[in-house]
């Protein structure tokens, strides 16, 4: 583009005027436009796939790993998935407007506090073509305006999604820079877009860790984020054994090049030897490569020795982890040591300890007895996410309606002056 500055301070602006009539929109119209966005998306589908089909080749001539090209690739699975996320968003409670906490002060006043959109949100994403539908959605339901930034490597599959976006916005009859898709690759964008705080409130930054430090350091605008997923299960020595493996096999087997895969599998010294056989033959079958530590490698000896890198790393590769602990207290240690806060698993059939393992790990999503690969806003029931935070002010965990908005506090009164 001759002048980026001007387009983005046009979006910027474009952006700001959206989010004042999307904050008046009544959850009828909205709901009209997500139920159109789903509409657009089956009836193009076809367009969807042959747009894809065109990043996913210049991704492949570039040489982009595998789990980047998985990441980036829609199916007909994907795009149902775009559609069943939107129609889930429907069916969730409209939170704005919503008035809390009402109760009389002795001057006679009534004080409360009323759910409110957060204004302009701008989403920066790598890879996955279906953000731009769960992302539009998200800001729709919970009257904000969205600025998309999505990554260069699905240019022609995040506008063909936007297409189908603006359809629902005008079908609804709402303005169609509700939720605008940055046109261009020029990396320039991300710089102007994270420094326009007049224009945007909150910058949320999907992708690798790279991505996400680089926005953390430069926005000026606050930041919705979590740097990385390095994801523990703990077998426990009063676990179900079979109930173990199959959450351990689930947990990093299901997809690799996810934030919610497991990346260290930590295993209880007392059940050890039960567990480690079996799992390594599951995971070396699935061409998993195993770095443990000592005793770890002594019960599958095809296993790597583990560096202390492995311990911190997210590797979002058939790659995994292990390690032997003595018990649960040293499985916290090492989770609070190594961890990112992102989500961490119990597996055990004694209560006091997952109710410990849930009080004293600080993550954004702590489990029981459930593979890592839950911690998803879909399966949380949060009608798709916009992100997961590891943050620990406003929003943690997977954001969802709640997450994109505050709250301001209201004051009734009836004449009432201050003495």
């Amino acid at each position: 583009m001759n002048n980026l500055k001007e387009y983005m301070k046009g979006v910027g602006q474009a952006a700001r005027a959206a989010s004042r009539l999307m904050a008046q929109a009544d959850t009828a119209k909205k709901n009209r436009a997500l139920l159109a966005i789903a509409d657009a998306i089956l009836r193009d589908s076809a367009k969807l796939i042959a747009a894809n089909a065109t990043d996913v080749a210049d991704a492949k001539a570039k040489g982009l790993d595998a789990a980047s090209v998985d990441r980036l690739t829609l199916t007909d699975k994907t795009i149902r998935g775009m559609v069943e996320g939107l129609q889930q968003i429907v069916q969730l409670p409209d939170l704005i407007g919503a008035i809390s906490d009402l109760n009389y002060r002795p001057s006679g006043i009534q004080v409360g506090k009323m759910r409110v959109p957060l204004g302009v949100i701008g989403i920066i994403y790598e890879s996955r073509p279906n953000v731009t539908a769960d992302a539009a959605g998200l800001c729709i339901k919970s009257g904000n305006a969205a600025i998309l930034r999505g990554g260069s490597e699905a240019i022609h599959s995040n506008q063909a999604i936007a297409a189908c976006v603006h359809a629902g916005l005008r079908a609804a009859g709402l303005p169609e820079t509700a939720v605008q898709v940055i046109s261009t690759a020029d990396r320039a964008a991300v710089g102007e877009l994270i420094t326009m705080k007049e224009y945007v409130d909150v910058i949320v930054p999907r992708g690798g860790k790279g991505l996400i430090e680089r926005i953390s350091e430069d926005s000026r605008i606050p930041v919705i984020k979590h740097l990385h997923g390095v994801c523990h299960v703990y077998i426990d020595d009063e676990a179900d054994i079979d109930k173990a493996i199959r959450i351990a096999d689930n947990a990093k087997t299901h997809r690799y090049g996810v934030c919610n895969a497991m990346e260290t599998l930590l295993v209880a010294q007392s059940v050890a030897a039960k567990v480690l056989p079996k799992l390594g033959k599951i995971y070396l079958d699935k061409n998993v490569e195993l770095r443990g530590d000592e005793a770890a490698r002594v019960l599958v000896k095809q296993m790597k020795v583990a560096t202390e890198e492995d311990w911190l790393t997210e590797y979002l590769a058939p790659i995994l982890a292990v390690r032997v602990v003595a018990g649960i207290d040293e499985a916290i240690v090492h989770i609070s040591t190594y961890g990112s806060q992102h989500t961490d698993c119990i597996v055990t059939e004694n209560y006091t300890k997952a109710m410990r393992f849930l009080r004293e790990v600080d993550s954004s999503s702590v489990m029981v007895n459930a593979s890592t690969r839950f911690a998803d806003g879909f399966e949380y029931g949060l009608g798709a996410e916009i992100g997961i935070s590891t943050d620990k002010i406003h929003a943690r965990g997977p954001v969802g309606l709640e997450g994109l908005t505050s709250q301001k506090y209201i004051v009734l009164g009836n004449g009432q002056i201050r003495n």
